[in-house]
C-alpha cells in the first residue's frame, strides 16, 4: 500500500461503506454499532443525517484507489471524538493508522480531541495509541453487535502527534 488519499465523501461511496459496516466480524470488533447493520434502508437514512451534521467533518478513505473506510470527528456531550472505519480488506496494512494521522494533522486539528475502543480491540487501541492517544478512562455499555455489556477505553490526544 502506497497511496492514501483522505477525501470528502460522495453519494457513490455509501454503497461501499454499507458492504463494510455489514461485515459480521467488523461489527463484533468494532462493538458498539447500529441494531441492525445489514438494514440498507436504515443506513442511508442514517448517513444522510451523519453528512448533514454541521459538526460532522468525515472523509473517505481511499487505498491505491480503492474505498478502504471513513474517518471522522463529531461532538459527544460537548466534546470532540473521533471515529473511523476500515473495511476488513485493508485491516493490518497500516491504512487506519495512516488515514487517521493525516485527518488529524490536516482536517481536525482541535485538541483535546477523544475516542473510544472495545476493551478486546487491539488492533484499534493500537492505531490510536500510534496517533498519539492515550487512555483517560473506562466506560461500558451495551454493544448492540455483541448483544452484551462491553467494556471500553476512553483515550484522548492533547497535542499534536
Amino acid at each position: 500500500m502506497n497511496e492514501l488519499l483522505l477525501r470528502p465523501v460522495v453519494a457513490d461511496d455509501l454503497p461501499t461503506f454499507f458492504d463494510q459496516q455489514a461485515d459480521p466480524d467488523a461489527n463484533y470488533m468494532a462493538a458498539f454499532t447500529v441494531k441492525e447493520p445489514t438494514d440498507r434502508a436504515a443506513f442511508m437514512a442514517r448517513w444522510q443525517r451523519i453528512l448533514a451534521e454541521p459538526t460532522v467533518i468525515i472523509r473517505t478513505i481511499v487505498a491505491d484507489g480503492e474505498i478502504a473506510g471513513s474517518v471522522l470527528s463529531y461532538e459527544e456531550e460537548g466534546r470532540p471524538e473521533v471515529s473511523y472505519w476500515l473495511g476488513r480488506a485493508f485491516w493490518g496494512r497500516g491504512i487506519a493508522t495512516r488515514a487517521l494521522a493525516a485527518f488529524l494533522a490536516d482536517v481536525n486539528r482541535t485538541r483535546p480531541i477523544y475516542a473510544r475502543a472495545a476493551k478486546d480491540n487491539a488492533g484499534s487501541l493500537r492505531v490510536l495509541e500510534k496517533c498519539g492517544f492515550a487512555v483517560v478512562g473506562e466506560d461500558k455499555g451495551f454493544a448492540n453487535a455483541r448483544g452484551a455489556e462491553t467494556e471500553e477505553y476512553v483515550l484522548a490526544l492533547f497535542a499534536a502527534p
